[in-house]
């Protein structure tokens, strides 16, 4: 039955590819249908009586869900049709992957109160983040598109990519918006990193269980840091912000996917 759902939203999801942008509240609709199963099976999958069920797989279709959320309330703010073709193929086709990779079953008993705060934290976290990627996306097609305009041909000036991007909103909004996010998505980065030291503290005795996972999550956060600092005292935007975005958000795929990854997939180990 889980996987007929899991289908059926990668089917709604794909088919809002293939519609024109008016009438919107056609696609709206189907989005919102979309999410709905997506987030209940979701947490059917999720949600265990003997613990939560955690993966790589999961992790990323809970990113796209929120995800696919964030978008449809921006694009009733703003015309951001083109972060459509960016956000949605995306879920459709992470949403079929628990298919393939439902994860381990991973028990709260004996531990900390923290640990469901932690991860739903941490979920939250990564998803913002993982809008705010797209957005970098988006802007760095848009300048392409802006300087193949002004200079010659461009594969992002012509097709429907091209009309997708031609109704975004100027770079300078879209940057604001980036930036919106980039510090939320920050926020809750700085949570996630706080509440993994006390849960750490509670499970394992140590402050900080220095790992791949740990070194990454920081790495992430410098960044970020780094990026919001330069943004407030030295004005940085454009191609910097963009560059600094991107490789912030690589290296937390691969302090929250990439580890699960090669435990759950390549090494078969639990998480903790």
């Amino acid at each position: 039955m889980q996987t007929y759902l899991f289908i059926t939203v990668a089917v709604l999801y794909s088919s809002c590819l293939l519609l024109p942008t008016n009438p919107r509240w056609l696609i709206s609709l189907i989005i919102v249908v979309g999410w709905l199963i997506h987030g209940t099976v979701l947490w059917q999958e999720m949600n265990a009586a003997a613990g939560i069920q955690l993966g790589f797989a999961l992790m990323l279709s809970t990113a796209l869900w929120i995800s696919v959320l964030a978008y449809w309330l921006e694009n009733w703010q703003l015309p951001l049709d083109g972060l459509r073709f960016l956000v949605l193929p995306s879920a459709a086709v992470v949403v079929l992957l628990p298919i393939f990779f439902p994860g381990q079953l991973v028990s709260i008993a004996g531990k900390s109160v923290w640990f469901p705060f932690h991860i739903a934290i941490a979920l939250l976290a990564y998803s913002t983040l993982t809008v705010a990627a797209f957005h970098a996306v988006l802007m760095t097609m848009q300048e392409a598109r802006l300087r193949g305009r002004t200079g010659g041909a461009s594969f992002f000036s012509v097709g429907w990519l091209g009309l997708a991007l031609a109704r975004l909103p100027a770079l300078l909004l879209m940057e604001r918006i980036l930036f919106r996010l980039v510090f939320i998505g920050f926020l809750l980065l700085s949570l996630t990193v706080l509440s993994g030291v006390i849960f750490s503290e509670k499970i394992f005795g140590v402050a900080v269980k220095w790992d791949h996972k740990t070194f990454f999550t920081l790495l992430s956060w410098l960044l970020f840091a780094v990026l919001l600092a330069g943004r407030k005292w030295r004005g940085w935007r454009g191609k910097t912000a963009l560059s600094l975005t991107l490789s912030g958000f690589a290296t937390l795929l691969l302090a929250y996917v990439g580890s699960r990854f090669v435990l759950e997939v390549i090494l078969h180990r639990n998480f903790l």
